[in-house]
């Protein structure tokens, strides 16, 4: 990794050197505006630390390279944005299935379609967590600097390893292009997860007799006889298509991420002991968000900002909490309001909520944000 010390690094750049500090050895993938410094980056990087970098043909063979890479050992991940997530969305619901730990960058631009691939979006937020088929839960965390792009990639290699589940890092086009002094930890200090391995054949036993929450892997080319399908299968991995696999099998999907999301879920509070108004937002719209309530605070208004680090799962709790204490939650986003409508649920209509969209191409500005609530105050 690179030398401890301050380094002057974008969001993308600062992207692919916090996977090679979590440790990742493989990247797959296609390239695609605003994402292709990534790939770019490790192309050459990863070589250089032992690693391995493959420019599949396009964005579902990638996902499937970084799914194989995985199970083979490798700590994988891939980075696109919203025609190549698109693209990998099945492989991602056999990512889920198969239990496969992996990280998939999306660097968010405007949409739908091709959009305005130079231009900054964050309207994935629901393809992140619904794009794929079925009933599953899924990680998702959002940064708000190059210094949290190399940061939360760590968190989510991480996150990916402990509950063997694929995480989606959700940036933007103006973060990826965002140039900042970034802080490299000496290697020492970084703690980092390990993958957790069956140690014998005989734990396939264990296993089909009770599965745990977050059962190991088999390691491949050790002896043990698995199977890999995105069928409905036991704890072994043959296929087992029945009403009562199928029920103990997806409920225990669900039920890792679910039950331990009180451990996942991250909120960063700014100015918030004494809110009587939130500003609730994520990735580069944050930093407009901030400076927003730092401007109302001087006119004498009580505004805080509640900054979505976990995207998925929501932060339901913590909303339906909130609504206890404030008067009104707006809610900034770069989309006709994707998050805004989880907000909107988890305070069960204790509080108003309202949303201040953009479409797409560029981020809120703070005047912007801070006529808004003066409206509201009037």
């Amino acid at each position: 990794m690179l030398k401890a010390g301050f380094h002057y690094l974008s969001g993308n750049i600062a992207i692919a050197e916090g996977a090679i500090a979590a440790g990742c050895r493989f990247f797959g993938g296609y390239p695609i505006t605003p994402s292709s410094e990534i790939a770019e980056h490790l192309s050459r990087r990863l070589p250089q630390v032992g690693g391995t970098y493959i420019q599949m043909e396009d964005e579902i063979g990638s996902i499937v390279a970084v799914i194989g890479a995985s199970w083979g050992g490798a700590k994988s991940m891939t980075a696109t944005s919203g025609p190549g997530l698109s693209l990998m969305m099945e492989n991602l619901g056999l990512a889920v299935m198969t239990e496969t730990p992996l990280v998939i960058v999306d660097v968010q631009r405007g949409g739908p379609s091709t959009g305005l691939p130079t231009l900054v979006g964050q309207g994935d937020v629901m393809q992140a967590k619904w794009g794929s088929h079925g009933p599953y839960e899924i990680i998702a965390i959002s940064p708000e600097s190059p210094q949290e792009c190399f940061d939360l990639m760590i968190r989510a290699f991480n996150l990916s390893e402990e509950y063997r589940v694929p995480v989606l890092v959700l940036t933007d086009e103006v973060l990826s292009h965002l140039y900042e002094k970034v802080k490299i930890p000496p290697a020492s200090k970084i703690k980092l997860v390990k993958r957790k391995y069956m140690k014998s054949p005989k734990d396939f036993d264990k296993q089909l007799k009770k599965w745990d929450l977050v059962p190991p892997m088999p390691p491949t080319g050790e002896g043990f006889a698995y199977h890999m399908t995105g069928l409905t299968h036991d704890a072994r991995g043959y296929p087992n298509v029945s009403e009562e696999m199928q029920e103990l099998l997806v409920r225990r999907l669900n039920d890792k991420i679910r039950l331990n999301a009180d451990k996942i879920v991250d909120i960063d509070e700014f100015m918030m002991d004494d809110a009587e108004c939130v500003l609730v937002g994520f990735g580069s719209v944050s930093r407009s968000i901030k400076e927003a309530a730092i401007r109302l605070r001087n006119e004498g208004k009580k505004v805080g900002v509640a900054r979505l680090r976990t995207i998925w799962p929501f932060a339901t709790k913590y909303f339906d909490e909130l609504a206890d204490k404030v008067r009104k939650i707006f809610v900034a986003e770069v989309n006709y309001g994707q998050v805004f409508l989880e907000v909107e649920r988890a305070v069960h209509g204790k509080v108003p909520v309202e949303l201040f969209e953009k479409m797409g191409g560029m981020i809120h500005r703070p005047h912007e944000i801070v006529e808004k609530v003066q409206e509201a105050y009037a």
